[in-house]
């Protein structure tokens, strides 16, 4: 079954329709969409591609993960396994939405240097593990939810990779300057 059919964020044949006889009209498009959205349509890349390396397996990954319009499954799967908690090697489903606030952040950085992983997904198992060595783990991650990654960029400070990642307010930015790395997530903006 096409994956198109079951997702909500597409509008249905008759919205579409709808949606260009609007734009047909005596509306134009510029007064239906603001000038920012217009303007970020159109810098907009084609694709979206990021690269990984896994300090803790070896492990590189170059993933161009969207294009023609829409994510592609099988680099998705790829992030998932490179991702995955590597003390136990369990895969869980990375948050598309994660993989968009690193590529904004490398955007507004103007860099195309592999990310760094610490970390990415982390099992309940592991998550308890690591709570029971530190203070600063939360109980209920978003780790565990594969909404959440540890990373650095060569060549970047990662003061300045937090403030870019903060200014752009997509998610949770945490800092770690002892250990020299962010840590990224999709939840509710917050800095710490």
């Amino acid at each position: 079954m096409d994956y198109h059919e079951h997702d909500p964020a597409r509008p249905t044949t008759g919205s579409r329709r709808r949606f260009i006889k609007l734009l047909a009209g005596s509306v134009s498009c510029a007064a239906v969409l603001p000038a920012r959205t217009l303007a970020a349509a159109q810098n907009e890349p084609a694709s979206r591609r990021l690269v990984f390396h896994h300090l803790h397996t070896g492990e590189t990954l170059a993933a161009k993960y969207w294009h023609d319009g829409g994510y592609d499954r099988a680099v998705l799967a790829d992030v998932n396994r490179v991702l995955r908690d590597f003390r136990t090697g369990d895969v869980h489903v990375i948050d598309q939405g994660l993989l968009d606030i690193l590529h904004r952040v490398q955007r507004e950085l103007g860099v195309d240097a592999a990310f760094h992983v610490i970390g990415g997904y982390r099992s309940p198992h592991t998550n308890a593990m690591l709570r029971a060595r530190s203070g600063g783990v939360a109980k209920h991650s978003l780790h565990m939810e594969g909404r959440a990654i540890d990373v650095r960029i060569p060549g970047v400070k990662t003061r300045l990779l937090r403030e870019v990642a903060a200014d752009l307010r997509l998610g949770g930015v945490g800092y770690y300057r002892a250990s020299d790395f962010v840590h990224l997530d999709t939840g509710r903006p917050r800095t710490w």
